[in-house]
């Protein structure tokens, strides 16, 4: 069981290439296939957390290891709904970039504070993962923006500024923050008990 959300994570790693692959080779229905391994992918992502808090083995060390695989994930899907669907992306170009911005600032600043990338695991950030899970099923299954993609927009830009909060608020790097909030507290050194699911 200690080594399920291991096997989790390093089977999420694997997903991002291989949509990529199917992408680039031209894979007949590759829009239904790229669901499935998006899908798979969030199931994966919820589980490896649980499991791993469940069995005691959620070290600061597989946390980043999840936090890492997590963002080389969603841009390999992010890469491939650009292939899919390049008129659409260009047409919102500004809203991709802004966001990814944003997700680059978040290295940059916990760099230049801790020595270290982020491994926040907020519950904004995890309020974002569902809605672009949402965003990608409406681009990649539907070639679709609309609703969807707007708010993972927001929702991008809401959970990057509160992790930029919590890296400001930290007084040193720690992982699975659940907010700025939290921060704070972690901060005064005043004890708080974090979900045994979410956090």
């Amino acid at each position: 069981m200690k080594k399920i959300p291991l096997l989790l994570i390093l089977f999420r790693l694997l997903l991002g290439p291989l949509a990529i692959t199917l992408v680039v080779l031209d894979v007949t229905q590759v829009r239904p296939i790229l669901l499935v391994l998006m899908s798979l992918g969030f199931v994966s992502d919820i589980l490896d957390g649980i499991i791993a808090r469940k069995t005691g083995v959620a070290t600061a060390k597989l946390r980043r290891m999840d936090s890492q695989t997590d963002m080389v994930f969603w841009v390999c899907i992010g890469i491939c709904a650009w292939w899919l669907n390049p008129a659409l992306i260009a047409q919102n170009r500004l809203a991709v970039l802004t966001v990814l911005g944003m997700e680059a600032l978040t290295y940059v600043f916990s760099f230049l504070k801790f020595g270290r990338e982020t491994c926040t695991h907020a519950f904004l950030s995890k309020l974002w993962g569902i809605t672009l899970l949402s965003a990608f099923v409406s681009l990649i299954g539907f070639a679709h923006t609309g609703w969807p993609f707007a708010l993972a927009v927001i929702f991008g830009v809401i959970s990057h500024l509160d992790v930029y909060l919590i890296i400001w608020i930290l007084p040193q790097w720690t992982h699975d923050v659940p907010s700025a909030y939290h921060a704070y507290l972690i901060r005064k050194g005043i004890p708080f008990k974090k979900h045994r699911l979410l956090n």
